[in-house]
């Protein structure tokens, strides 16, 4: 299967499981019961039967250590593990709101030959040509995410089957009403304005990944034979760089790490450049690398940087 074809596989999957999530009590905290599901199963931290006068303060605490604290820090250190040697490989394979950022960007594109409103110019595509009849439907797919987002989290809260109840049948109480309205609105102008500002400055989980990556010099990076750099000039003729026209994080994919901070690792440069280089019977210039390898391109990057 085609790397971004699996990619893409994987994205849908993981939003079916993030919507559905709420509703099959795999993960959600009900503020109703102050209860925490998880799996299908009560994750209780035994402070109900501590007020009960069931367990002694030593047995809760015990039970707030192993139950919680523990079991936390162990998935928020497995989650920068991955970070530390892959990068932004949350972000990029398997985050909800970045497969909403890309189908976004397609339909905006298509709109306005702009991937983001704010870019100064607009990216060529080899067979399309900006048509404004997209508009309204990008404006509506935005106001749908939005609304999307905002009732799922809310779900992550309440019991779905109520939320989803009172929607229904319009008896949805003013606090269920006053937080669909603002979340629905504040979705709604980050996803038609914001995308790629949020993944890039405002997302603390693609922040934390960027950092743990950033500081392991041996976590995968793409790589560019700098000594075929002129074949660059006819990857794409004449539109340009079609790994810079690829990247959805609006960044410059044969630059050197530091200047990669929010890679989200989605490979998409290097499927542009295995495409253009092939149609010319050439072999890629991008490539990803990790371990020691990763360490001498590193090395490379800083040598020629300095000289």
């Amino acid at each position: 299967m085609p790397l971004q074809r699996r990619r893409r596989w994987l994205q849908g999957s993981f939003m079916v499981l993030f919507l559905l999530a709420p509703a099959l009590n795999l993960l959600r905290f009900d503020l109703n019961e102050t209860q925490l599901w998880v799996l299908g199963m009560r994750w209780s931290l035994g402070i109900d039967a501590f007020l009960r006068g069931e367990a002694t303060a030593v047995q809760t605490g015990w039970a707030i250590l192993w139950r919680g604290f523990l079991p936390a820090l162990g998935l928020i250190a497995a989650f920068l593990g991955i970070a530390y040697r892959y990068g932004r490989l949350y972000c990029g394979w398997l985050c909800p709101h970045f497969s909403m950022v890309e189908t976004l960007n397609d339909l905006l594109h298509r709109a306005t030959g702009k991937f983001s409103i704010w870019d100064n110019s607009p990216t060529p595509h080899a067979t399309r040509q900006p048509n404004a009849r997209w508009w309204p439907l990008f404006l509506t797919a935005c106001l749908v995410c939005g609304f999307a987002w905002a009732i799922t989290l809310l779900t992550y809260l309440l019991p779905p089957a109520e939320i989803w109840g009172n929607l229904w049948h319009g008896t949805l109480t003013a606090n269920q009403m006053r937080f669909l309205a603002i979340g629905t609105l504040v979705f709604t102008l980050e996803f038609t304005l914001a995308r790629h500002l949020f993944c890039r400055f405002g997302c603390a989980v693609g922040l934390f990944q960027s950092l743990a990556w950033m500081a392991n010099p041996k976590g995968m990076v793409v790589s560019f034979a700098r000594d075929r750099a002129r074949e660059c000039r006819t990857c794409d003729s004449p539109r340009g760089s079609a790994c810079d026209h690829g990247c959805p994080m609006r960044l410059h994919p044969r630059n050197i790490k530091r200047m990669m901070f929010s890679c989200v690792q989605c490979g998409q440069c290097l499927t542009a450049c295995d495409t253009t280089q092939g149609q010319q019977g050439r072999t890629p210039t991008l490539e990803w690398k990790i371990g020691l390898d990763a360490v001498k391109e590193t090395l490379r990057q800083r040598r020629d940087g300095a000289s």
